[in-house]
């Protein structure tokens, strides 16, 4: 038999079996894309930072000396100590500060390095616009990404100290060595407080070693000259604190998408083999080898695959644009292009059609191994076994006829019923999962929804504005409080600080006013919100970097003032290089309140269109605008995802007991035929069908619940941005389970309505006739 007849047979099952292609197609659809979509984050959240710091030779440590403890000759000496790879250096650095916004960024301290140009042996600075500083009086600008407006180049920034610099280029480091770069007569003129050291180690797996590392380099050294030392692990996990947070649910959706797809299958070949024993029979009768029927049905899965795994892939990638762009905003990208690996498209491509495969070798091969008489007779023979004695028993209780005969049917099959019923527990897991996530994210959400009108008015230079402005700070304050409307308001400064020991600057928001526990506020979880002067709060991704923990302490350093502060809260989540204060601990700090914006709250019944003329007829340079609660960017993200992959796994599953069904019906249309015969309705043939699948869903959802809660508690405690307390992990309460308990059964019903439809329009005598 020559290959020809095999695919002109191949190409008749997958026209003879319409159904079970479009079962296997949109199978295969659905979980291409979700795995896409979580290999899509897994690559982008190590991948870009990796290419792009090793492209521009970043140091695996930015360290800082005191230049009164260590001199160039002696720092110059460690770049030939052993497991030194490279380095570069010494540079003097020094700290200017900043008093207004410049270059898009807020007032603060501002590290400037010199550098006489951009290249080197480690941290090779990559230009993004304009030049490189050539002159005294000139900068360069680290930017945290690209795309920054050009026209910000050429403008003039005046320090606390009264030096006058002019932006002339920016550029990004990976490694985030500076805040900006002079040359080096320039950074020798600013009395430099520090000299940098840029080194690659041999060994920089893991902090462990960089720490070894570093203590070699530095071993001889003068005690205390190490000022501070920056790894780059440390960049490289704020640069994937985004994505991470997406990661355990990608993943864990993107498995069970897998698993489903692998079950159902496996399920529609198994089906197929044992509806199609005469089929076989017949192939293997006219010359078919047992490996070419085996080819025949494996071409009969691979086709629909093929199909659904292209779609699937042009469907994935084009939802991870999206997606990425979400789980990245406001990191520091650097130059790092951000998007998913180029190689993922081929390897779902060439991958899930693979396993597809694999997992319908497993059934096809029972194929192989009928003779043709086995085949033909199987295939025509009267069924017997323990479905018939399970319905002969049910038949004696008291339960009627339809349901009797439904609730003994899967038992014929157990081997398919078994693999149905994982389906739909998989299914109830993924709706368990969701429920879970998207009612502890609500949770998180309601602490922000006060249930007020909000008004948020942001200052123009923090909105990028050209319209000069009118009002000052204290004017605008007293302006919002005595327009109409206003029952409380409330002011958010924002700060670029420097801490004391690490090389980074991070922002401050300084809260104060009527409220201090204003709407964008984050809640504190852990210990108590910020109150008084001296203390700050910060999320879980701040404290992770900076090694700190409730109740230590760390220094602040702004326009000359030293103020040490002590972390009394832990906020729910947080910026990586953000942290929250008082109104009392700024004025330690600075004697600019450097509001950024106001938050008013409206009083019942006030007019908030009334309400924003007012502000903006006072001062067009207000942004002006009323808070949309529940509207966080990244939760809103999450559970938009969650509910897709419920829908689209949900969907997998009662296809699979869609399949089930057809394959059941088409087996068993001689019963069903004289089961009408003697006086079965249409209805009574509707309710056998629907309950042969209805407690095969109440049983995967009784098992599936418990599986899904431990899936979610899995999740939220692996969200590295955030930080869950119990109260917001443990959301099951009994109407929330009563519900979840008929989501297996209403998974089964609805893959069930069509087929038993289809057996209940089942004409009689056609099927008689023909059996």
């Amino acid at each position: 038999m020559n290959g020809g007849a095999v695919w002109r047979a191949s190409r008749a099952a997958v026209k003879r079996r319409r159904v079970q292609t479009v079962v296997i197609g949109l199978v295969v659809f659905c979980s291409t894309t979700t795995v896409l979509l979580a290999l899509a984050v897994i690559s982008a959240a190590r991948a870009p930072f990796d290419d792009a710091f090793g492209s521009q030779r970043g140091a695996h440590v930015v360290a800082a000396f005191d230049p009164a403890r260590a001199s160039p000759e002696q720092l110059a000496a460690t770049a030939h100590r052993p497991g030194v790879e490279a380095a570069a250096g010494p540079f003097d650095q020094a700290v200017v500060e900043i008093p207004t916004p410049f270059a898009g960024r807020p007032p603060g301290p501002l590290t400037l390095v010199g550098r006489a140009d951009p290249a080197g042996p480690v941290d090779r600075v990559e230009l993004l616009a304009g030049r490189w500083a050539t002159a005294p009086g000139e900068v360069v600008v680290q930017q945290p990404f690209r795309g920054w407006d050009d026209a910000l180049l050429d403008k003039p920034v005046t320090t606390g100290g009264g030096l006058r610099l002019t932006v002339v280029g920016f550029a990004s480091s990976m490694s985030q060595s500076a805040g900006g770069w002079v040359t080096p007569e320039q950074a020798a003129a600013l009395n430099p407080t520090g000299r940098q050291m840029l080194y690659r180690f041999s060994d920089a797996a893991t902090e462990q070693e960089l720490t070894a590392a570093l203590g070699t380099a530095t071993e001889g050294m003068p005690e205390d000259a190490l000022a501070s030392a920056q790894s780059y692990l440390v960049l490289k996990h704020a640069f994937s604190a985004g994505a991470d947070a997406y990661l355990p649910l990608m993943t864990v959706f993107g498995v069970l998408g897998l698993v489903v797809a692998v079950l159902i299958v496996g399920n529609v070949v198994s089906g197929a083999v044992v509806s199609g024993y005469r089929h076989i029979g017949v192939l293997k009768s006219i010359g078919f080898t047992p490996r070419q029927v085996v080819v025949v049905y494996l071409t009969m899965v691979s086709v629909p695959a093929v199909a659904g795994t292209a779609l699937g892939t042009a469907a994935g990638w084009a939802a991870s644009q999206p997606l990425l762009q979400t789980a990245f905003s406001g990191i520091v990208t650097g130059t790092a292009v951000i998007e998913p690996a180029g190689w993922l498209p081929a390897a779902t491509l060439l991958g899930v059609p693979l396993l597809v495969a694999v997992a319908a070798l497993v059934p096809a091969s029972r194929a192989h191994r009928l003779s043709a008489a086995q085949a033909i007779s199987a295939g025509s023979a009267p069924r017997t076994g323990r479905g018939l004695k399970v319905q002969r028993r049910l038949s004696g209780t008291r339960l009627p006829r339809a349901v009797s005969l439904g609730l003994g049917q899967p038992f014929a099959r157990p081997a398919r019923t078994a693999l149905t019923m994982a389906a739909i527990m998989l299914g109830v897991v993924t709706v368990t999962v969701t429920t879970g996530v998207s009612s502890t994210l609500d949770k998180a959400m309601t602490h922000a929804d006060d249930r007020h009108t909000h008004v948020d008015v942001q200052m123009a230079e923090f909105t990028g504005g050209a319209t000069a402005r009118r009002l000052t700070p204290a004017q605008t304050e007293a302006m919002l409080r005595a327009t109409p409307g206003a029952e409380r308001v409330s002011s958010r400064g924002l700060v670029r600080i420097a801490l004391v020991g690490h090389t980074q600057w991070a922002f401050v928001n300084f809260y104060g006013g009527d409220d201090i526990d204003a709407p964008g506020r984050l809640q504190v979880v852990k210990g108590r919100a910020a109150t008084g002067p001296g203390e700050v709060e910060a999320g879980p991704a701040f404290l992770d970097q900076h090694g700190l923990e409730l109740g230590d302490r760390f220094t602040l350093a702004l326009e000359g003032r030293r103020v040490t502060v002590t972390i009394v809260g832990e906020e729910l989540q947080g910026n990586a290089r953000a942290f929250t204060s008082n109104d009392a601990t700024r004025a330690l700090v600075t004697a600019d309140p450097h509001v950024a914006e106001y938050d008013v709250q409206l009083a019942a019944g006030a007019d908030p269109k009334a309400y924003l003329k007012a502000v903006t007829d006072a001062d067009p340079s207000l942004s002006a605008s009323v808070v949309m609660a529940g509207t966080d960017g990244g939760i809103v993200a999450i559970k938009s995802f969650t509910t897709i992959f419920t829908v689209l796994l949900s969907v997998v599953a009662a296809l699979g007991v869609f399949n089930t069904l057809l394959l059941t019906i088409r087996e068993r249309r001689r019963d069903l035929g004289m089961l009408k015969s003697i006086g079965m309705t249409p209805r009574q043939v509707v309710t056998m069908v629907v309950t042969s699948v209805a407690w095969q869903g109440a049983v995967s959802g009784l098992i599936g619940i418990p599986v899904g809660i431990g899936v979610h508690r899995l999740i939220v405690q692996h969200v590295r941005i955030m930080d869950f307390p119990e109260g917001m992990i443990n959301v099951w309460g009994a109407p929330l389970l009563t519900g979840l308990a008929l989501a297996g059964v209403v998974i089964a019903v609805l893959g069930a309505l069509v087929p038993a439809r289809s057996a209940a329009r089942l004409p009689i005598a056609e099927v008689l006739h023909n059996e």
